[in-house]
């Protein structure tokens, strides 16, 4: 879509090739059929813009509340935070007045933090920002949040004294991490690179950084800065620079809902056990922000191996951060033992879990030949450097 379709999307006519694309409900796989549906009743890049705008908010409702009111592009939609995220996220910009949201995209961050903070957006997509400010008059927050046309690799267009403290802007920087539709995992290929906060830093120390949560931790050797991985769901969903005053620990996992947080404690090495009474799965936030052991030693658990995350305890302490699993049975795995010990139980249906394990899960499904209505849960793993298999109830 270009600009000049999407603002004939803002007007009556727009918004009514909007309202029917909608109703139709579509879906990507039938753009075809519902196109030539819309194209009798529209001029043919009307119809094909409100189709477009009507599947990106179908998608969209599984990050926003709101999404019904919402204009994306595809490639915006597919980088935008969830909305959850975002809210949690915004809560840090609280104490400053003002905030600039670069590399803003349509905005879904932008206006989360205008309930923080006075908000204004910059981004060099037209297109995008004509989106953001749409979507700013969509949700009422056009008097909290601006949108600005700018190039973030030149200098930023607010280098200016600012007469007290407080007047100083906090920054949340959204580096693009996709071109030609594949993702960017250095984040010297992120655009702008992230080595551009350098220029930003001496001037506005309070800065946010969105990055991938897949992130290789020795490419943020050269940042004074907390790497916070945020996981909503049980699904990690990204990782965020915090620097100046934002930053309060070294290294910090979040679970959400909640907020629930645990910052980077030193701890010892855990000790080894067999499998006790319970299991826990570390949530992947703990896993990124390398808190397996301080975890372990909160809830009092063991290791199996050193170099597997699961964690195993004989009594079970509630913890926002793990999985946890009652422990039926465990012994030495090879195929022969496991299909027999299901086959006795009658167990027909499984669901496979693994961490260190070659084993793919589809194959030893087709391996087991499994018949039963019983079902359960089975880890494939190591006990000190050999594997195991640990059966659950689930």
């Amino acid at each position: 879509m270009d600009l000049k379709t999407f603002r004939s999307l803002l007007t009556p006519p727009g918004q009514a090739a909007l309202q029917a694309a909608q109703e139709l409900q579509p879906r990507e796989e039938q753009f075809l059929l519902h196109f030539q549906t819309l194209e009798r009743r529209f001029p043919s890049e009307l119809a094909r813009g409100a189709l477009e705008i009507a599947i990106l908010r179908k998608e969209a409702a599984r990050k926003f509340t709101l999404a019904e009111r919402l204009y994306f592009t595809r490639e915006a939609l597919e980088q935008a935070s969830s909305e959850g995220v975002a809210v949690y996220r915004s809560q840090r910009f609280r104490p400053f007045r003002r905030v600039l949201d670069l590399g803003c995209s349509v905005g879904g961050d932008t206006l989360t933090l205008a309930a923080a903070a006075s908000a204004i957006g910059l981004d060099r997509d037209p297109l995008r920002l004509a989106m953001a400010q749409a979507n700013a008059n969509a949700l009422g927050l056009s008097e909290r949040a601006a949108f600005l046309q700018a190039d973030l690799t030149c200098p930023l267009p607010f280098r200016l004294s600012f007469s007290q403290p407080g007047d100083r802007p906090a920054l949340f920087f959204d580096p693009a991490r996709r071109a030609a539709g594949r993702r960017l995992f250095s984040v010297q290929e992120y655009s702008p690179p992230l080595s551009i906060v350098k220029e930003w830093l001496d001037h506005f120390p309070a800065l946010g950084v969105k990055i991938s949560p897949g992130v290789k931790l020795e490419q943020l050797q050269d940042y004074e800065a907390e790497v916070e991985f945020i996981s909503l769901q049980g699904e990690l969903k990204e990782a965020v620079l915090w620097f100046g005053p934002f930053r309060t620990a070294r290294r910090r996992a979040t679970v959400l809902p909640g907020p629930h947080s645990m910052e980077e404690e030193v701890s010892e090495p855990l000790p080894l056990s067999a499998p006790q009474n319970y299991l826990y799965e570390p949530d992947p936030s703990i896993l990124r922000a390398g808190l397996v052991a301080a975890l372990g030693a909160r809830l009092g658990a063991s290791q199996l191996d050193p170099d597997i995350a699961y964690l195993t305890a004989e009594n079970q302490v509630p913890t926002p951060f793990a999985r946890v699993w009652a422990v039926r049975d465990w012994f030495p795995f090879t195929l022969k033992h496991l299909r027999t010990y299901l086959r006795e139980r009658q167990i027909g249906r499984v669901v496979i879990k693994k961490r260190g394990s070659p084993l793919e899960p589809d194959r030893l499904l087709h391996d087991l030949r499994l018949e039963g209505e019983a079902q359960a849960v089975v880890f494939l793993t190591h006990l000190r450097g050999r594997p195991i298999v640990i059966i659950s109830n689930g």
